[in-house]
């Protein structure tokens, strides 16, 4: 049976018609991102002109009212926006939506708020001149790990931006923040019990720029961090939009600037400054001090209070062996304690962490070095290190950004989950000539040639927005936008439901609104 004859069964027996992206289907309207998975255009729209009503419940609906305001729309009598709990048993979960426009009425039906927030969000898309289409859409997430990374070791953007990037995020339906508050270059969140942590830690006399081993400097102190009441309300601001936050404590690697607050914290003993070079330091946290192994459990238990996140991510790449291999004391440690490497002692280390962090309730990730596998040859102080024999914990998630299939196949065939910011696909920091909108959009957390019977391990995908070389609030913007949506899209939408052209076509909406709230962006093209 061709397309065209298909259509003409669907219309006569539906009365509406399927939206697809052959050319044998007419042209379509209805411009959405992400996609809705499955959508059948009707006849006519709702009139929202003349004012609306909410009959339901939701944690959303002044949300929803606020939204809808800004587009010259209130509250009346005329037409009805209606939220309904679906019935079971449904294929809905917790994120997913049916969304029906037609004659007077909008009805959006979910298993929760989830779900009603991405039926508000895909609402707020169709309204037209205070009109909705006459549509039907049920519309469920392809994955349920859909991520942004914000980078705010190398540079402290503040509270504003980070709500600005929560809220594109909220529009795209995107559901992680994860953010990355400690690194060599800065701490970024005020820890009660280690005030140095940002006295000392989050400031730096001055700054590497342009590129790696540029030899240049801005000539300029930076400095800043999140108080605890700052992070709270962030937390509280993303969750009423969906949005988990998962925080990054970076060990046992990565850890200067808190080795510069506390030199105890160290194996070299030495007094450093916060780091102006940005790239891989000598130095890493002791980790045969059970002082050192309680400082992390410190932390992580104010993280725990500040950060509702089922998942807790721990960095771990990266990490430079050498200050281990030369440490006398460390070498005593590991003979005595049966550990033949300095990838096998930062498994042990991991693994103790894992425990602790499943005591209270959460679970570990990292990034996929976590493994014991060396996947940083190239790198001159990592070329002859030997490979662990210890294995990671299994309720580890893995979040994958080097290496090849083979790594991550192994990876899904000993059980672990994992999720896929592969850096030749996803790092925002990239240029647009290494990551055009079009390789953005292409992208697929599941490769190609992962066996189908691992694929449930793919949680799904991040875009890393790592700053090293974006000092600026205008320039993380300027790489971020707009490929965000592209992968906002490629975590939501079906990978046989994609079509780049209709992306493209559906792409002005959010360059009006960037363009309304002063965000800037790099190329569309």
């Amino acid at each position: 049976m061709d397309n065209k004859l298909r259509l003409l069964i669907l219309v006569v027996v539906t009365g509406f018609i399927v939206s697809c992206t052959t050319r044998e289907c007419p042209a379509q309207s209805i411009e959405i991102i992400p996609y809705p998975n499955e959508l059948v255009v009707g006849e006519g729209y709702v009139d929202l002109s003349h004012g609306f009503k909410v009959i339901g419940e939701t944690m959303h609906t002044a949300y929803l009212t606020s939204e809808l305001s800004k587009k010259g729309i209130s509250v009346g009598q005329e037409a009805k926006i209606v939220f309904e709990s679906a019935k079971e048993p449904n294929k809905l979960g917790e994120e997913g939506y049916r969304f029906v426009a037609k004659k007077k009425t909008i009805t959006i039906t979910a298993n929760g708020d989830k779900g009603y927030f991405y039926g508000i969000q895909t609402l707020l898309q169709l309204v037209n001149e205070a009109t909705v289409a006459a549509v039907e859409i049920e519309d469920v997430p392809a994955f349920g790990w859909r991520a942004y990374m914000l980078d705010e070791s190398r540079y402290f953007h503040g509270e504003t931006f980070v709500k600005q990037v929560l809220e594109q995020m909220a529009m795209l339906k995107m559901n992680v923040f994860h953010w990355h508050l400690t690194d060599d270059a800065g701490w970024r969140i005020e820890i009660k019990k280690y005030p140095l942590l940002t006295e000392v830690g989050s400031k730096r006399a001055d700054s590497e720029i342009e590129t790696w081993k540029s030899g240049k400097t801005s000539g300029e102190p930076h400095e800043g961090f999140y108080t605890q009441e700052q992070i709270k309300d962030i937390v509280k601001y993303a969750s009423e939009r969906n949005i988990t936050i998962v925080p990054e404590f970076e060990m046992p690697g990565h850890s200067s600037a808190a080795i510069a607050a506390y030199t105890w914290l160290g194996t070299a003993g030495i007094d450093i400054d916060v780091p102006v070079k940005f790239g891989r330091h000598y130095d890493n946290y002791d980790i045969t001090k059970p002082e050192v192994e309680q400082f992390v459990k410190d932390v992580l238990n104010e993280l725990f209070e500040l950060f509702p996140s089922k998942v807790i991510h721990i960095g771990g790449d990266e990490v430079g062996y050498k200050v281990w291999k030369e440490s006398k004391h460390v070498q005593q440690y590991m003979k005595e304690n049966g550990i033949n490497t300095p990838a096998d002692l930062q498994i042990a280390f991991t693994n103790k962490i894992s425990k602790f962090i499943e005591s209270k309730g959460r679970r570990m990730m990292g990034w996929n070095e976590i493994m014991g596998i060396n996947i940083h040859k190239g790198f001159e102080e990592k070329k002859d290190d030997k490979e662990a024999e210890t294995e990671l914990a299994k309720n580890v998630v893995v979040h994958f950004w080097k290496g090849d299939i083979k790594l991550i196949t192994d990876a899904a065939q000993k059980g672990y989950s994992i999720v896929n910011s592969l850096h030749t696909k996803t790092y925002l920091d990239y240029s647009y000539k290494n990551i055009d909108l079009k390789k953005a959009y292409d992208f697929n957390p599941i490769p190609n040639e992962l066996d189908e019977k691992y694929h449930k391990n793919i949680y799904g995908l991040g875009c890393q927005m790592w700053s090293e070389w974006t000092p600026s609030n205008k320039d993380i913007e300027r790489q971020t936008f707009p490929r965000i949506a592209a992968y906002a899209e490629v975590g939501w939408t079906l990978s046989e439901r994609k079509n780049y052209h209709r992306f493209k076509e559906a792409l002005p909406f959010f360059l009006e609104r960037w363009k309304a709230n002063g965000i800037i962006y790099g190329p569309v093209e």
